[in-house]
């Protein structure tokens, strides 16, 4: 942005100039990266962040550098994702993803420490796991939240997991960091992740990426099963069907 088209924002603009930017990058960002682009004034920019940050908008990172998306702006996000069109859009797609393979779907946004369930179509096999809306689960020992994971810069990856205890959910949990780095370089390669039974006994899950214009991961696309319907070998059956909903699940929000 030149000298000239900066003079001209408006005051009340700026902040959501700012807000732009950040969720543009995708990953977490100091003022000094926003305004790259913005370029106002350094006082200028670092009182925005000061003002979004007090205001639970953006959250300081373990770095004490960085800024990502604080709980006001995910919940912002989410109402987004949330809104009506959308939403009837989206569990027309869930419902006929459920029903093709037989078992329940679900989308999960990333928080701040696991993944949310957003919503979810259930299976209707008597026998299901209960995992409602709004449901957090943590990001290692789950499919959604590893696909999360491989998503993310060294950097970031990092300072996230030394904030993160690798408990043991049952006797397949992955608590080795290094066993868990080498998973999710086979997730990336992959573009899928599993979870064989490593948060709950007996269920399996396999999960996908929701990308968004800019081919970044803005949630995740899961279905998973009990394990007396469905193996671990047997869910990977499920990820054209799994990746065609994905897609189509970006594109809504693209369209809108």
């Amino acid at each position: 942005m030149d000298e000239e088209a900066t003079a001209t924002i408006p005051t009340n603009l700026r902040l959501l100039l700012v807000i732009e930017e950040i969720v543009r990058s995708g990953v977490p960002v100091t003022p000094t990266d926003v305004n790259a682009t913005l370029g106002l004034p350094k006082p200028t920019i670092h009182r925005l962040f000061a003002t979004l940050e007090e205001e639970g908008f953006l959250q300081r990172d373990l770095d004490g550098r960085t800024y990502s998306p604080g709980s006001r702006l995910r919940t912002l996000a989410s109402g987004v994702m949330s809104s009506l069109r959308i939403r009837t859009a989206r569990l027309a797609v869930l419902g006929n993803l459920s029903r093709e393979i037989g078992e329940t779907c679900n989308i999960a946004l990333p928080d701040r420490d696991g993944m949310i369930y957003l919503e979810r179509v259930e299976t209707e096999w008597p026998l299901r796991i209960q995992l409602p809306i709004g449901t957090r689960v943590p990001f290692y020992c789950t499919a959604s939240g590893k696909v999360y994971l491989s998503s993310l810069k060294p950097n970031h990856f990092r300072g996230l997991m030394s904030a993160i205890e690798l408990e043991p959910k049952t006797p397949n949990t992955i608590t080795d960091l290094s066993k868990l780095r080498r998973e999710l370089v086979r997730v990336r390669e992959l573009g899928y992740a599993l979870d064989r039974e490593e948060f709950m006994p007996d269920m399996v899950a396999l999960a996908v990426p929701i990308l968004d214009v800019n081919s970044r991961i803005m949630a995740t696309l899961a279905a998973h099963a009990p394990k007396q319907r469905v193996t671990s070998d047997k869910v990977v059956e499920f990820l054209e069907p799994l990746r065609t909903a994905a897609s189509e699940l970006g594109q809504l929000v693209t369209d809108e």
